[in-house]
């Protein structure tokens, strides 16, 4: 199963896994499942970062790259399809990047790993 990441999943994946739920845990885990992390939330983390928001225990290059090689993530990129889904989203989540993942895992067919309850208002599979 292709699963994508929240933006707090692979933080909590790569920093603090403890706060992940024992399901998110275990489905990160199955070595069957294919891992992926949207480059909306790699933008995203940057945004906060330089903010002032949000501390990494590494440059945002170097966690990211540490873990596409350790737990075979790969980077799903944002097509205009992914942006052109929006228009069919309702209105339930106002924040524009979870609302490009819920599309991004509309159309690419993922499940979307995520402790965010407000995704479950749309037709996504959500784990936690």
């Amino acid at each position: 199963m292709n699963l994508l990441l929240d933006t707090h999943t692979f933080i909590w994946w790569a920093d603090a896994p403890e706060k992940l739920s024992d399901t998110a845990r275990q489905a990160l885990e199955d070595e069957h499942n294919r891992l992926l992390l949207s480059l909306v939330s790699i933008w995203e983390i940057q945004i906060k970062v330089q903010l002032g928001k949000m501390k990494l225990h590494l440059p945002l290059k170097d966690l990211v790259e540490s873990q596409e090689q350790a737990n075979d993530l790969a980077i799903l990129s944002v097509t205009k399809e992914h942006i052109f889904a929006l228009d069919h989203l309702p209105f339930h989540h106002k924040d524009p990047f979870d609302r490009l993942l819920i599309a991004q895992g509309v159309i690419e067919k993922t499940a979307i790993v995520s402790a965010d309850t407000k995704l479950s208002i749309y037709a996504v599979n959500l784990i936690w």
